[in-house]
Protein backbone atom coordinates (compact mmCIF):
# COMPACT_ATOMS: atom_id res chain seq x y z
CA UNK A 1 0.00 0.00 0.00
CA UNK A 2 1.37 3.37 -1.19
CA UNK A 3 1.35 6.52 0.88
CA UNK A 4 -0.69 8.40 -1.34
CA UNK A 5 -1.66 11.76 0.29
CA UNK A 6 -5.19 13.25 -1.91
CA UNK A 7 -4.16 16.64 -3.20
CA UNK A 8 -6.53 18.12 -0.72
CA UNK A 9 -4.44 17.83 2.14
CA UNK A 10 -0.95 17.14 0.36
CA UNK A 11 -1.19 20.65 -1.39
CA UNK A 12 -3.10 22.53 2.04
CA UNK A 13 -2.19 26.18 2.47
CA UNK A 14 0.18 26.32 5.28
CA UNK A 15 -0.01 30.19 5.40
CA UNK A 16 -2.21 33.06 4.69
CA UNK A 17 -0.64 34.05 1.62
CA UNK A 18 -1.34 30.42 0.41
CA UNK A 19 -4.91 30.85 0.39
CA UNK A 20 -6.84 30.47 -3.09
CA UNK A 21 -9.31 33.03 -3.43
CA UNK A 22 -10.11 34.65 0.00
CA UNK A 23 -7.45 37.24 0.10
CA UNK A 24 -10.06 39.68 1.87
CA UNK A 25 -10.53 37.19 4.92
CA UNK A 26 -6.36 36.89 5.05
CA UNK A 27 -5.71 40.23 4.85
CA UNK A 28 -8.09 41.41 7.53
CA UNK A 29 -6.76 38.41 9.89
CA UNK A 30 -3.19 39.55 9.57
CA UNK A 31 -3.95 43.31 10.22
CA UNK A 32 -5.88 42.21 13.49
CA UNK A 33 -2.47 40.38 14.61
CA UNK A 34 -0.48 43.73 13.42
CA UNK A 35 -2.81 45.55 15.20
CA UNK A 36 -3.50 43.35 18.17
CA UNK A 37 -6.89 43.68 17.52
CA UNK A 38 -7.84 40.29 17.83
CA UNK A 39 -11.44 39.17 18.95
CA UNK A 40 -12.27 36.24 21.14
CA UNK A 41 -14.64 34.63 18.82
CA UNK A 42 -14.78 34.12 15.00
CA UNK A 43 -17.29 32.76 12.75
CA UNK A 44 -16.35 31.48 9.44
CA UNK A 45 -19.31 31.11 6.93
CA UNK A 46 -19.49 30.08 3.38
CA UNK A 47 -19.60 27.16 0.78
CA UNK A 48 -17.97 23.68 1.19
CA UNK A 49 -14.68 23.36 0.10
CA UNK A 50 -13.15 27.33 -0.21
CA UNK A 51 -11.13 27.47 2.82
CA UNK A 52 -12.83 28.25 6.20
CA UNK A 53 -11.09 25.00 8.19
CA UNK A 54 -7.81 26.07 6.59
CA UNK A 55 -7.92 30.12 7.64
CA UNK A 56 -9.19 28.81 11.20
CA UNK A 57 -6.16 26.16 11.71
CA UNK A 58 -3.67 28.89 10.23
CA UNK A 59 -4.60 31.63 12.39
CA UNK A 60 -4.55 29.20 15.36
CA UNK A 61 -0.78 28.21 14.14
CA UNK A 62 0.32 31.91 14.16
CA UNK A 63 -1.15 32.75 17.30
CA UNK A 64 1.27 30.09 19.15
CA UNK A 65 4.20 30.93 17.31
CA UNK A 66 7.14 31.63 18.90
CA UNK A 67 8.74 33.62 16.02
CA UNK A 68 6.14 35.78 13.91
CA UNK A 69 7.85 36.79 10.84
CA UNK A 70 7.56 40.36 9.70
CA UNK A 71 4.46 39.66 7.67
CA UNK A 72 2.96 37.49 10.27
CA UNK A 73 3.19 33.68 9.33
CA UNK A 74 4.10 31.19 11.22
CA UNK A 75 7.61 30.26 11.48
CA UNK A 76 7.52 26.59 11.10
CA UNK A 77 10.29 26.21 13.11
CA UNK A 78 9.62 26.74 16.25
CA UNK A 79 8.44 23.65 18.66
CA UNK A 80 5.05 24.85 18.98
CA UNK A 81 4.63 25.15 14.85
CA UNK A 82 6.34 21.85 14.36
CA UNK A 83 4.12 20.18 17.31
CA UNK A 84 1.62 21.71 15.29
CA UNK A 85 2.64 20.25 11.69
CA UNK A 86 2.48 16.95 13.82
CA UNK A 87 -0.71 17.47 14.91
CA UNK A 88 0.51 17.37 18.36
CA UNK A 89 -0.30 20.32 19.79
CA UNK A 90 -2.51 20.19 22.93
CA UNK A 91 -3.32 24.31 22.72
CA UNK A 92 -5.32 23.66 19.57
CA UNK A 93 -8.34 21.39 20.13
CA UNK A 94 -10.78 20.59 16.97
CA UNK A 95 -14.21 19.44 17.19
CA UNK A 96 -17.10 18.08 14.92
CA UNK A 97 -20.01 19.77 15.68
CA UNK A 98 -22.21 17.18 13.80
CA UNK A 99 -21.30 14.38 15.60
CA UNK A 100 -20.72 16.25 19.30
CA UNK A 101 -23.67 18.31 19.34
CA UNK A 102 -25.36 17.57 22.62
CA UNK A 103 -24.76 19.72 25.94
CA UNK A 104 -22.69 16.70 27.62
CA UNK A 105 -19.77 17.89 24.59
CA UNK A 106 -20.52 21.41 25.28
CA UNK A 107 -20.35 21.11 29.17
CA UNK A 108 -16.43 18.99 28.73
CA UNK A 109 -15.38 21.40 26.16
CA UNK A 110 -16.11 24.31 28.65
CA UNK A 111 -13.90 22.26 31.10
CA UNK A 112 -10.86 22.27 28.74
CA UNK A 113 -11.49 25.72 28.71
CA UNK A 114 -10.60 26.28 32.53
CA UNK A 115 -7.25 24.86 32.27
CA UNK A 116 -4.25 27.33 31.20
CA UNK A 117 -2.14 26.54 27.86
CA UNK A 118 0.90 24.39 28.58
CA UNK A 119 3.33 25.95 25.92
CA UNK A 120 2.39 29.02 24.39
CA UNK A 121 0.11 31.92 24.65
CA UNK A 122 -3.43 30.72 23.42
CA UNK A 123 -5.68 27.84 23.62
CA UNK A 124 -7.96 27.68 20.10
CA UNK A 125 -10.69 26.11 20.21
CA UNK A 126 -11.84 25.07 16.45
CA UNK A 127 -15.92 23.30 16.16
CA UNK A 128 -16.28 22.88 12.62
CA UNK A 129 -19.94 22.63 11.62
CA UNK A 130 -21.05 24.28 14.72
CA UNK A 131 -24.60 24.62 12.94
CA UNK A 132 -24.83 21.50 13.82
CA UNK A 133 -25.31 22.16 17.53
CA UNK A 134 -28.60 21.08 19.01
CA UNK A 135 -30.44 24.50 20.47
CA UNK A 136 -29.56 23.47 24.38
CA UNK A 137 -26.29 22.96 23.05
CA UNK A 138 -25.87 26.29 21.79
CA UNK A 139 -27.39 27.94 25.08
CA UNK A 140 -25.20 26.33 27.19
CA UNK A 141 -22.36 27.33 25.16
CA UNK A 142 -23.22 31.17 25.07
CA UNK A 143 -21.99 32.50 28.72
CA UNK A 144 -18.78 31.01 27.68
CA UNK A 145 -18.45 31.97 24.04
CA UNK A 146 -19.57 35.86 25.49
CA UNK A 147 -16.89 36.03 28.28
CA UNK A 148 -14.46 33.27 27.90
CA UNK A 149 -10.94 33.87 29.65
CA UNK A 150 -7.93 35.67 28.04
CA UNK A 151 -5.81 32.90 26.86
CA UNK A 152 -9.22 31.22 25.25
CA UNK A 153 -9.86 32.02 21.31
CA UNK A 154 -13.07 30.37 19.50
CA UNK A 155 -13.20 29.48 15.84
CA UNK A 156 -16.15 28.51 14.39
CA UNK A 157 -17.13 27.62 11.08
CA UNK A 158 -20.06 26.87 9.08
CA UNK A 159 -21.93 26.46 5.94
CA UNK A 160 -25.14 27.50 7.06
CA UNK A 161 -25.12 30.10 9.01
CA UNK A 162 -28.90 30.81 8.81
CA UNK A 163 -28.97 28.13 11.32
CA UNK A 164 -27.19 29.92 13.98
CA UNK A 165 -29.11 31.62 16.70
CA UNK A 166 -29.12 34.94 16.46
CA UNK A 167 -27.45 35.33 19.93
CA UNK A 168 -24.34 33.13 19.21
CA UNK A 169 -23.72 35.73 16.38
CA UNK A 170 -23.93 38.92 17.71
CA UNK A 171 -20.69 37.29 20.16
CA UNK A 172 -18.77 36.17 17.02
CA UNK A 173 -16.86 38.38 14.61
CA UNK A 174 -18.08 37.12 10.91
CA UNK A 175 -16.25 36.40 8.25
CA UNK A 176 -17.93 35.46 5.04
CA UNK A 177 -15.80 33.19 2.49
CA UNK A 178 -16.62 33.53 -1.31
CA UNK A 179 -16.84 30.91 -4.00
CA UNK A 180 -13.60 30.57 -5.99
CA UNK A 181 -13.23 32.10 -9.38
CA UNK A 182 -12.59 29.73 -11.66
CA UNK A 183 -9.76 31.51 -12.89
CA UNK A 184 -8.27 31.44 -9.75
CA UNK A 185 -8.73 27.31 -9.53
CA UNK A 186 -6.74 27.51 -12.68
CA UNK A 187 -3.88 28.93 -11.62
CA UNK A 188 -3.97 27.08 -9.01
CA UNK A 189 -4.53 23.80 -10.43
CA UNK A 190 -1.55 24.76 -12.83
CA UNK A 191 0.96 25.07 -10.28
CA UNK A 192 0.27 21.65 -8.58
CA UNK A 193 0.82 19.99 -12.23
CA UNK A 194 3.95 21.56 -12.54
CA UNK A 195 5.29 19.96 -8.82
CA UNK A 196 3.39 17.20 -10.14
CA UNK A 197 5.76 16.86 -13.26
CA UNK A 198 1.89 16.84 -15.58
CA UNK A 199 1.33 18.81 -18.27
CA UNK A 200 -2.35 20.24 -18.85
CA UNK A 201 -4.25 22.15 -21.24
CA UNK A 202 -5.53 25.00 -20.55
CA UNK A 203 -9.14 24.16 -21.40
CA UNK A 204 -9.30 20.86 -19.38
CA UNK A 205 -8.25 22.45 -16.27
CA UNK A 206 -10.96 24.90 -17.29
CA UNK A 207 -13.34 22.12 -17.46
CA UNK A 208 -12.54 20.92 -14.23
CA UNK A 209 -12.89 24.24 -12.39
CA UNK A 210 -16.37 24.98 -13.84
CA UNK A 211 -17.14 21.29 -12.71
CA UNK A 212 -15.95 22.54 -9.31
CA UNK A 213 -18.66 24.82 -8.85
CA UNK A 214 -16.41 27.20 -7.01
CA UNK A 215 -15.43 24.78 -4.08
CA UNK A 216 -11.31 24.46 -4.23
CA UNK A 217 -11.53 20.65 -2.83
CA UNK A 218 -13.75 19.90 -5.40
CA UNK A 219 -11.25 20.91 -7.79
CA UNK A 220 -8.15 18.81 -6.22
CA UNK A 221 -10.24 15.81 -6.29
CA UNK A 222 -11.45 16.21 -9.65
CA UNK A 223 -8.01 16.46 -10.33
CA UNK A 224 -6.93 13.83 -8.56
CA UNK A 225 -9.28 11.36 -10.44
CA UNK A 226 -8.39 12.78 -13.85
CA UNK A 227 -4.81 11.96 -12.90
CA UNK A 228 -5.15 8.67 -11.55
CA UNK A 229 -6.56 7.70 -15.06
CA UNK A 230 -3.44 8.79 -17.32
CA UNK A 231 -1.29 6.62 -18.83
CA UNK A 232 2.31 7.35 -18.09
CA UNK A 233 4.42 8.24 -22.15
CA UNK A 234 8.33 8.87 -21.38
CA UNK A 235 7.72 9.54 -17.95
CA UNK A 236 5.38 12.47 -18.19
CA UNK A 237 1.48 12.39 -17.84
CA UNK A 238 -0.76 15.21 -19.68
CA UNK A 239 -4.18 15.67 -19.02
CA UNK A 240 -6.38 16.73 -22.41
CA UNK A 241 -9.55 18.22 -22.93
CA UNK A 242 -11.10 15.31 -24.36
CA UNK A 243 -9.31 12.80 -21.46
CA UNK A 244 -11.61 15.46 -18.91
CA UNK A 245 -14.79 15.77 -21.08
CA UNK A 246 -14.96 12.00 -21.54
CA UNK A 247 -14.02 11.19 -17.62
CA UNK A 248 -16.57 13.59 -16.44
CA UNK A 249 -19.24 13.15 -19.03
CA UNK A 250 -18.89 16.61 -20.31
CA UNK A 251 -20.86 17.47 -23.14
CA UNK A 252 -18.23 18.81 -25.81
CA UNK A 253 -18.42 22.46 -27.20
CA UNK A 254 -18.18 21.69 -30.40
CA UNK A 255 -21.96 20.48 -29.99
CA UNK A 256 -23.63 23.76 -28.98
CA UNK A 257 -21.32 25.65 -31.56
CA UNK A 258 -22.55 23.24 -34.40
CA UNK A 259 -26.16 23.44 -33.06
CA UNK A 260 -26.02 27.02 -33.24
CA UNK A 261 -24.50 27.34 -36.69
CA UNK A 262 -27.00 25.26 -37.58
CA UNK A 263 -29.78 26.85 -36.46
CA UNK A 264 -29.01 30.28 -37.70
CA UNK A 265 -29.16 28.71 -41.46
CA UNK A 266 -32.75 26.79 -40.26
CA UNK A 267 -30.59 23.63 -40.98
CA UNK A 268 -33.04 21.24 -39.12
CA UNK A 269 -32.14 17.88 -40.18
CA UNK A 270 -28.41 18.93 -39.23
CA UNK A 271 -29.97 19.81 -35.29
CA UNK A 272 -31.64 17.04 -35.33
CA UNK A 273 -29.08 14.64 -36.22
CA UNK A 274 -26.64 16.13 -33.66
CA UNK A 275 -28.90 15.67 -30.93
CA UNK A 276 -29.44 12.16 -31.77
CA UNK A 277 -26.08 11.87 -31.59
CA UNK A 278 -25.36 13.57 -28.17
CA UNK A 279 -28.36 11.15 -27.16
CA UNK A 280 -26.01 7.80 -28.66
CA UNK A 281 -22.88 8.96 -26.60
CA UNK A 282 -25.34 8.60 -23.19
CA UNK A 283 -26.05 11.81 -22.40
CA UNK A 284 -29.33 13.32 -20.67
CA UNK A 285 -31.88 15.31 -22.37
CA UNK A 286 -31.97 18.11 -19.41
CA UNK A 287 -27.91 18.00 -19.17
CA UNK A 288 -28.00 18.99 -23.06
CA UNK A 289 -30.63 21.58 -22.98
CA UNK A 290 -29.12 23.28 -19.85
CA UNK A 291 -25.67 23.28 -21.92
CA UNK A 292 -27.81 25.11 -24.72
CA UNK A 293 -28.47 27.86 -22.15
CA UNK A 294 -25.43 28.40 -20.99
CA UNK A 295 -23.95 28.32 -24.40
CA UNK A 296 -26.39 31.18 -25.28
CA UNK A 297 -25.79 32.60 -22.21
CA UNK A 298 -22.14 32.98 -22.93
CA UNK A 299 -22.84 34.26 -26.51
CA UNK A 300 -24.73 36.78 -25.33
CA UNK A 301 -22.19 38.07 -22.77
CA UNK A 302 -20.04 38.33 -25.57
CA UNK A 303 -21.81 40.80 -27.13
CA UNK A 304 -21.46 43.53 -25.03
CA UNK A 305 -17.47 44.26 -24.24
CA UNK A 306 -17.93 45.59 -21.23
CA UNK A 307 -19.48 42.27 -20.12
CA UNK A 308 -17.06 39.71 -21.48
CA UNK A 309 -15.12 39.23 -18.24
CA UNK A 310 -17.97 37.03 -17.00
CA UNK A 311 -17.35 34.71 -19.33
CA UNK A 312 -15.36 32.06 -17.47
CA UNK A 313 -13.37 30.00 -20.50
CA UNK A 314 -10.35 29.85 -21.74
CA UNK A 315 -8.69 32.43 -24.04
CA UNK A 316 -8.70 30.34 -26.86
CA UNK A 317 -12.06 29.48 -26.22
CA UNK A 318 -13.35 33.03 -25.65
CA UNK A 319 -12.08 34.17 -28.97
CA UNK A 320 -14.45 31.39 -30.78
CA UNK A 321 -17.39 32.42 -28.71
CA UNK A 322 -16.90 36.16 -29.57
CA UNK A 323 -16.66 34.96 -33.45
CA UNK A 324 -20.06 33.34 -32.88
CA UNK A 325 -21.63 36.05 -31.03
CA UNK A 326 -20.93 38.47 -34.18
CA UNK A 327 -23.41 36.59 -36.31
CA UNK A 328 -26.22 35.57 -34.06
CA UNK A 329 -28.54 38.38 -33.60
CA UNK A 330 -29.62 39.68 -30.41
CA UNK A 331 -33.38 38.67 -30.38
CA UNK A 332 -32.27 35.11 -31.42
CA UNK A 333 -30.02 34.79 -28.40
CA UNK A 334 -33.19 36.22 -25.93
CA UNK A 335 -35.95 33.86 -27.73
CA UNK A 336 -34.01 30.75 -27.72
CA UNK A 337 -32.96 31.53 -24.16
CA UNK A 338 -36.40 31.86 -23.35
CA UNK A 339 -37.60 28.61 -24.77
CA UNK A 340 -34.49 26.46 -22.82
CA UNK A 341 -36.26 28.18 -19.94
CA UNK A 342 -39.37 26.81 -20.45
CA UNK A 343 -38.03 23.10 -21.82
CA UNK A 344 -35.78 22.58 -18.90
CA UNK A 345 -38.83 23.91 -16.19
CA UNK A 346 -41.75 21.73 -18.11
CA UNK A 347 -38.76 18.60 -18.44
CA UNK A 348 -39.84 16.95 -15.50
CA UNK A 349 -43.55 16.45 -16.27
CA UNK A 350 -43.04 15.58 -19.89
CA UNK A 351 -43.97 11.99 -20.65
CA UNK A 352 -42.22 11.62 -24.00
CA UNK A 353 -38.88 13.78 -22.68
CA UNK A 354 -36.68 13.57 -25.96
CA UNK A 355 -40.03 14.95 -28.09
CA UNK A 356 -40.21 17.53 -25.66
CA UNK A 357 -36.88 19.03 -26.06
CA UNK A 358 -37.07 18.06 -29.84
CA UNK A 359 -40.04 20.61 -29.83
CA UNK A 360 -37.68 23.40 -27.91
CA UNK A 361 -34.79 22.98 -30.79
CA UNK A 362 -37.72 22.56 -34.19
CA UNK A 363 -38.78 26.10 -32.08
CA UNK A 364 -35.39 27.45 -31.84
CA UNK A 365 -34.59 26.37 -35.63
CA UNK A 366 -37.15 28.77 -37.01
CA UNK A 367 -36.95 31.87 -34.42
CA UNK A 368 -35.40 34.10 -37.13
CA UNK A 369 -38.10 33.16 -39.58
CA UNK A 370 -40.81 34.07 -36.81
CA UNK A 371 -38.96 37.38 -35.62
CA UNK A 372 -39.16 38.30 -39.67
CA UNK A 373 -43.01 37.56 -39.85
CA UNK A 374 -43.85 39.40 -36.51
CA UNK A 375 -41.85 42.64 -37.70
CA UNK A 376 -43.41 42.45 -41.12
CA UNK A 377 -47.11 41.70 -40.16
CA UNK A 378 -48.02 44.67 -38.68
CA UNK A 379 -48.97 47.37 -40.68
CA UNK A 380 -46.90 50.13 -41.39
CA UNK A 381 -49.24 53.65 -40.51
CA UNK A 382 -48.34 56.14 -42.86
CA UNK A 383 -49.04 59.87 -42.82
CA UNK A 384 -52.70 60.75 -44.14
CA UNK A 385 -52.45 62.78 -47.00
CA UNK A 386 -55.09 66.03 -47.24
CA UNK A 387 -58.04 65.78 -48.47
CA UNK A 388 -58.61 67.60 -51.94
CA UNK A 389 -61.83 68.77 -53.12
CA UNK A 390 -63.11 66.88 -55.75
CA UNK A 391 -63.53 68.91 -59.24
CA UNK A 392 -67.26 68.30 -60.23
CA UNK A 393 -66.21 69.78 -63.91
CA UNK A 394 -64.44 66.98 -65.03
CA UNK A 395 -65.81 63.69 -66.30
CA UNK A 396 -63.65 61.61 -64.52
CA UNK A 397 -64.38 62.53 -61.10
CA UNK A 398 -62.07 60.96 -58.06
CA UNK A 399 -63.20 57.39 -56.69
CA UNK A 400 -65.45 58.49 -53.18
CA UNK A 401 -63.72 56.85 -49.92
CA UNK A 402 -65.62 56.74 -46.66
CA UNK A 403 -63.90 57.80 -43.92
CA UNK A 404 -64.77 54.53 -41.85
CA UNK A 405 -63.83 52.75 -44.81
CA UNK A 406 -60.14 51.16 -45.22
CA UNK A 407 -58.46 51.71 -48.42
CA UNK A 408 -56.42 49.24 -50.37
CA UNK A 409 -52.88 50.13 -51.58
CA UNK A 410 -51.95 50.47 -55.03
CA UNK A 411 -51.53 46.98 -56.08
CA UNK A 412 -47.70 47.12 -57.84
CA UNK A 413 -48.07 43.51 -59.52
CA UNK A 414 -52.07 43.57 -60.56
CA UNK A 415 -50.98 43.70 -64.33
CA UNK A 416 -48.24 45.17 -66.71
CA UNK A 417 -51.15 46.05 -68.96
CA UNK A 418 -53.41 49.31 -68.45
CA UNK A 419 -56.76 47.48 -67.09
CA UNK A 420 -59.21 48.81 -65.33
CA UNK A 421 -58.73 49.64 -61.63
CA UNK A 422 -61.80 50.16 -58.82
CA UNK A 423 -62.23 49.36 -55.92
CA UNK A 424 -64.81 47.96 -54.41
CA UNK A 425 -67.64 50.31 -53.54
CA UNK A 426 -67.33 50.57 -57.16
CA UNK A 427 -68.11 47.42 -58.41
CA UNK A 428 -71.27 47.02 -56.25
CA UNK A 429 -72.63 50.22 -57.27
CA UNK A 430 -72.12 50.02 -61.39
CA UNK A 431 -70.85 47.24 -63.02
CA UNK A 432 -69.46 49.12 -65.66
CA UNK A 433 -66.94 51.82 -65.05
CA UNK A 434 -64.55 54.05 -67.49
CA UNK A 435 -60.79 53.22 -67.37
CA UNK A 436 -58.88 55.34 -65.46
CA UNK A 437 -54.97 55.79 -65.14
CA UNK A 438 -54.80 57.43 -61.89
CA UNK A 439 -53.31 55.63 -59.16
CA UNK A 440 -55.32 54.33 -55.86
CA UNK A 441 -56.28 57.20 -52.84
CA UNK A 442 -52.69 56.72 -50.48
CA UNK A 443 -54.94 56.92 -47.31
CA UNK A 444 -53.74 54.21 -44.75
CA UNK A 445 -51.17 52.81 -47.62
CA UNK A 446 -49.28 49.70 -45.68
CA UNK A 447 -45.68 48.96 -45.50
CA UNK A 448 -44.32 46.69 -48.65
CA UNK A 449 -44.79 43.50 -46.87
CA UNK A 450 -47.88 44.27 -46.25
CA UNK A 451 -49.11 44.52 -50.11
CA UNK A 452 -50.59 41.48 -51.42
CA UNK A 453 -48.43 40.48 -54.69
CA UNK A 454 -52.40 40.37 -56.50
CA UNK A 455 -52.59 38.66 -60.27
CA UNK A 456 -56.06 40.08 -60.94
CA UNK A 457 -59.02 42.10 -59.18
CA UNK A 458 -60.82 39.88 -58.48
CA UNK A 459 -57.97 38.47 -55.58
CA UNK A 460 -57.29 42.00 -54.55
CA UNK A 461 -61.46 42.06 -53.87
CA UNK A 462 -60.80 39.11 -51.68
CA UNK A 463 -57.84 40.14 -50.05
CA UNK A 464 -60.12 42.96 -48.69
CA UNK A 465 -63.35 41.62 -48.10
CA UNK A 466 -62.49 41.66 -44.37
CA UNK A 467 -62.30 45.46 -44.58
CA UNK A 468 -65.01 46.15 -46.66
CA UNK A 469 -68.16 47.24 -45.03
CA UNK A 470 -71.15 45.06 -44.23
CA UNK A 471 -74.39 45.79 -45.70
CA UNK A 472 -76.55 45.62 -42.38
CA UNK A 473 -80.22 43.61 -43.39
CA UNK A 474 -82.83 43.98 -41.05
CA UNK A 475 -83.29 40.88 -39.17
CA UNK A 476 -86.42 39.11 -39.23
CA UNK A 477 -88.81 38.77 -36.31
CA UNK A 478 -89.14 35.61 -34.69
CA UNK A 479 -92.05 33.34 -34.51
CA UNK A 480 -93.32 32.66 -31.49
CA UNK A 481 -94.25 29.38 -32.78
CA UNK A 482 -90.72 28.81 -33.47
CA UNK A 483 -89.29 29.88 -30.54
CA UNK A 484 -91.54 27.58 -28.46
CA UNK A 485 -90.44 24.60 -30.58
CA UNK A 486 -86.25 25.04 -29.72
CA UNK A 487 -87.38 25.68 -26.41
CA UNK A 488 -89.39 22.40 -26.39
CA UNK A 489 -86.42 20.74 -28.06
CA UNK A 490 -83.87 21.82 -25.72
CA UNK A 491 -85.91 20.85 -22.77
CA UNK A 492 -86.33 17.10 -24.13
CA UNK A 493 -82.38 16.69 -23.46
CA UNK A 494 -82.65 18.04 -20.04
CA UNK A 495 -81.67 14.74 -18.20
CA UNK A 496 -83.08 16.97 -14.52
CA UNK A 497 -86.40 15.89 -14.29
CA UNK A 498 -87.49 19.46 -11.92
CA UNK A 499 -85.64 21.24 -15.18
CA UNK A 500 -87.64 19.49 -17.44
CA UNK A 501 -91.17 20.63 -15.64
CA UNK A 502 -90.07 23.62 -14.99
CA UNK A 503 -88.66 24.29 -18.49
CA UNK A 504 -92.30 22.63 -20.14
CA UNK A 505 -94.43 25.03 -17.33
CA UNK A 506 -92.42 28.42 -18.57
CA UNK A 507 -94.44 30.92 -20.77
CA UNK A 508 -92.56 32.76 -23.84
CA UNK A 509 -92.96 36.08 -25.12
CA UNK A 510 -90.55 37.56 -27.97
CA UNK A 511 -89.72 41.51 -28.55
CA UNK A 512 -87.22 42.43 -30.77
CA UNK A 513 -84.40 40.20 -29.22
CA UNK A 514 -85.79 39.38 -26.22
CA UNK A 515 -87.26 36.53 -24.54
CA UNK A 516 -89.34 37.40 -21.50
CA UNK A 517 -89.44 33.76 -19.70
CA UNK A 518 -91.97 33.90 -17.32
CA UNK A 519 -92.41 30.91 -14.02
CA UNK A 520 -93.96 31.23 -11.60
CA UNK A 521 -91.62 30.54 -8.63
CA UNK A 522 -87.84 32.12 -7.79
CA UNK A 523 -86.70 28.33 -7.24
CA UNK A 524 -88.13 27.64 -11.06
CA UNK A 525 -85.89 31.30 -11.87
CA UNK A 526 -83.04 29.65 -10.53
CA UNK A 527 -82.64 26.31 -11.89
CA UNK A 528 -83.23 28.37 -15.61
CA UNK A 529 -80.58 30.35 -14.41
CA UNK A 530 -78.15 27.77 -13.79
CA UNK A 531 -78.54 26.05 -16.99
CA UNK A 532 -75.73 27.27 -19.36
CA UNK A 533 -76.28 25.54 -22.32
CA UNK A 534 -79.90 26.91 -22.70
CA UNK A 535 -79.20 30.04 -24.67
CA UNK A 536 -76.67 28.83 -26.67
CA UNK A 537 -78.82 26.18 -28.19
CA UNK A 538 -81.73 28.55 -28.57
CA UNK A 539 -79.46 31.24 -30.49
CA UNK A 540 -77.97 28.25 -32.70
CA UNK A 541 -81.82 27.03 -33.69
CA UNK A 542 -83.03 30.75 -34.58
CA UNK A 543 -79.87 31.48 -36.23
CA UNK A 544 -79.94 34.58 -33.91
CA UNK A 545 -76.46 35.71 -31.75
CA UNK A 546 -78.08 38.67 -30.57
CA UNK A 547 -81.33 36.87 -28.52
CA UNK A 548 -80.89 37.84 -25.05
CA UNK A 549 -83.04 36.01 -22.17
CA UNK A 550 -85.14 38.27 -19.04
CA UNK A 551 -86.94 36.20 -16.34
CA UNK A 552 -89.98 37.25 -14.88
CA UNK A 553 -91.53 35.47 -11.71
CA UNK A 554 -95.21 35.46 -11.62
CA UNK A 555 -96.76 33.19 -8.83
CA UNK A 556 -99.89 33.16 -10.53
CA UNK A 557 -98.73 30.82 -12.80
CA UNK A 558 -97.34 28.04 -10.32
CA UNK A 559 -99.26 24.87 -10.74
CA UNK A 560 -102.26 24.03 -8.05
CA UNK A 561 -100.08 20.61 -7.11
CA UNK A 562 -96.90 23.02 -6.08
CA UNK A 563 -99.17 25.15 -3.84
CA UNK A 564 -98.24 24.35 -0.05
CA UNK A 565 -101.45 25.04 1.47
CA UNK A 566 -101.25 25.83 5.01
CA UNK A 567 -102.83 23.41 7.55
CA UNK A 568 -105.84 23.84 10.10
CA UNK A 569 -104.35 23.84 13.58
CA UNK A 570 -106.18 20.79 15.59
CA UNK A 571 -107.32 21.70 19.21
CA UNK A 572 -106.30 18.32 21.93
CA UNK A 573 -109.66 17.04 21.86
CA UNK A 574 -109.30 16.76 17.96
CA UNK A 575 -105.85 15.45 17.98
CA UNK A 576 -107.19 12.73 20.78
CA UNK A 577 -110.28 12.07 18.67
CA UNK A 578 -108.20 11.40 15.19
CA UNK A 579 -106.23 9.09 17.66
CA UNK A 580 -108.98 7.00 18.93
CA UNK A 581 -110.64 6.29 15.33
CA UNK A 582 -106.73 4.86 14.58
CA UNK A 583 -106.50 2.84 17.98
CA UNK A 584 -109.44 2.73 19.42
CA UNK A 585 -108.20 1.15 22.60
CA UNK A 586 -106.20 3.98 23.35
CA UNK A 587 -110.08 5.32 25.23
CA UNK A 588 -109.46 2.31 27.30
CA UNK A 589 -106.25 2.55 28.45
CA UNK A 590 -107.80 6.66 29.02
CA UNK A 591 -110.47 5.02 31.50
CA UNK A 592 -108.38 3.08 33.34
CA UNK A 593 -106.02 6.18 34.30
CA UNK A 594 -108.96 8.31 34.55
CA UNK A 595 -107.66 10.97 32.07
CA UNK A 596 -109.54 13.68 30.37
CA UNK A 597 -108.16 16.08 27.46
CA UNK A 598 -108.44 18.74 27.75
CA UNK A 599 -110.64 21.18 25.13
CA UNK A 600 -108.52 23.88 24.06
Amino acid sequence: MSNFIVSARKYRPARFDEVVGQQHVSQTLKNALQNDQLAHAFLFCGPRGVGKTTCARILAKVLNCENITADHEACNECSSCKSFNENASFNITELDAASNNSVEHIRALIEQVRFQPQQGQYKIFIIDEVHMLSQQAFNAFLKTLEEPPAYAIFILATTEKHKIIPTILSRCQIFDFRRIQVSSIVDHLNNICQKENIEADKDALHIIGQKADGALRDALSIFDRISSSLSSTDGKRKITYDHVIENLNVLDYDYYFKIVDAMLVEDLSKVLLTFDDILKKGFEADLFINGLADHLRNLLVCKDPSTLQLLEVSDGLKDRYHQQAQSVPGSFMLTALNICNDCDVNYKMARNKRLHVEMAIIKMTYINRAIHIAQHSAPATAPVEEKKTPDLSTSESPTPVSQNKPVPPEPSAISSSPETTTTQTEIKESPVVEEKKSPLPTVGIRSEYDTPTLLNLDDLEEAYEEEAPEVVKPKEAINPETLRAAWDQFSDTVQSPSLKATLKRAELEIEDAQITVVIGSTMAKELIQQENKLMPFIRKQLQRDDLTMKLKVDQSKMPEEAIVKPKKLLTIKEKYDLMKEQNPLIDNLRKKFELKPDND
